[in-house]
């Protein structure tokens, strides 16, 4: 690198020389040319130099393991979740009355299927009376039975007492399935019974309203008073229910 004393030693020099003295354009020239080589120069030195220099390390910290997935559960227990969450309430704690006055637990029932239904003397669905004992006496030998409840909810079609009722259905049906006194089954007032059906597949619209319990207790289907006790889709329903554990 050319320092400022050599640099006016140079001019001197030239100027010394009478013979090839130099213009103020020549001498500015060849200034300017020292000046570019010692830049130049430089600028080489600072790259020698920062390429001879070794780069710092740079910490970098490496990304989290991805976490490892859960197993699946197995399958039987993955059914066992899905009916915990999907099963309705049992209707074995509940204890009702008979139509002669005593006191019955519905877990007399348990590991049965059953085939609960509101029922009437004076309703255009009476004659469902037949279809539904010859439904009990079909399956109850497989564990299966119906359950009469007496309402008098819709067009006061039951009015009678429960010695009324009783007689009615055996002498006109011969009705040998047990029979429940008189409940509410809609309103603020119905029967705990019917809250738990109602809030698990739908409260009954008018007489005959027919709900299928499975064998824990839980009801899992329920028709309206149109289909009849006979009708092949509730007898399917019966069979895989039977079938079920």
């Amino acid at each position: 690198m050319l320092t400022r004393g050599a640099m006016t030693s140079l001019l001197q020099s030239s100027n010394r020389r009478p013979t090839r003295a130099l213009s103020r354009t020549n001498a500015a020239a060849l200034l300017g040319t020292a000046l570019l080589g010692a830049v130049g120069i430089a600028s080489v030195g600072c790259k020698a130099n920062d390429a001879a220099k070794t780069p710092e390390a740079v910490s970098q910290e490496a990304p989290p393991a991805p976490e490892a997935a859960a197993a699946p559960a197995p399958a039987s227990q993955a059914a066992a979740t899905a009916k915990n969450e999907t099963a309705a309430p049992s209707i074995y704690p509940l204890t009702m009355k008979r139509l002669d006055g005593t006191d019955t637990s519905l877990s007399v029932w348990a590991g049965k299927v059953l085939l609960i239904v509101n029922t009437a003397s004076k309703c255009g669905y009476t004659p469902q009376y037949e279809g539904l004992q010859a439904l009990h006496a079909k399956y109850t030998a497989r564990g299966f039975a119906v359950l009469g409840f007496p309402s008098n909810d819709f067009g006061g079609q039951e009015p009678g007492t429960s010695q009324e009722i009783s007689t009615f259905c055996i002498s006109m049906y011969d009705v040998n399935f047990p029979m429940f006194e008189k409940i509410k089954t809609i309103g603020q007032d119905r029967s705990a019974l019917y809250a738990l059906l109602s809030d698990a597949r739908g409260e009954p619209k008018w007489n005959f309203h027919k709900y299928l319990i499975d064998k824990h207790g839980s009801p899992v289907q329920a028709w309206p008073s149109p289909v009849k006790p006979d009708s092949p889709e509730i007898a399917s329903a019966i069979e895989a229910q039977l079938a079920a554990e």
